[in-house]
């Protein structure tokens, strides 16, 4: 419950104000990493890894876009929150939450700039879309990685 109340929390402050704030997203990697001592949701190495691979996965994506565009495409607070996802699920749900909240983020902009008018260099927060795909994943993510492999 904690997991998803912060979840929700981060959201909507980041829908509101594109600021995903520490005081929340720090203690959430160090929960993660606690409660999969004892192998929780996943083993530790798992969450461990899942929480360095989730802050540099984004890291890179940042600054690979930073050089090419000279422009910030994301906050350091998107790099936090999917460490803290990871640190929850593990690094083998990275892929999932990383793709669904980058579909259902793309469908979203691209929605507002057709139907909104919503132009292309206003920021779109991209903190839901982690958020909402964390929650997925915790939950419901082994089965749709299944499903997803057995498509192949």
């Amino acid at each position: 419950m904690a997991f998803l109340w912060c979840m929700i929390a981060l959201a909507f402050i980041d829908f509101d104000t594109q600021l995903l704030p520490d005081s929340i997203t720090l203690p959430l990697v160090w929960a993660g990493l606690l409660l999969n001592l004892s192998g929780t949701f996943v083993d530790l190495a798992s969450a461990v890894i899942g929480a360095v691979a989730g802050y540099l996965s984004l890291w890179c994506v940042y600054w690979g876009f930073r050089f090419a565009t000279g422009k910030e495409g994301m906050g350091f607070g998107d790099f936090k929150l999917l460490a803290a996802v990871g640190a929850w699920v593990g690094w083998q749900m990275l892929p999932l939450v990383v793709l669904a909240s980058s579909f259902v983020g793309a469908i979203a902009g691209i929605s507002l700039m057709i139907f909104a008018r919503h132009g292309r260099n206003v920021p779109i927060p991209f903190g839901p879309y982690l958020a909402v795909a964390g929650a997925v994943a915790l939950f419901w993510g082994k089965p749709l990685t299944y499903a997803y492999l057995k498509l192949l």
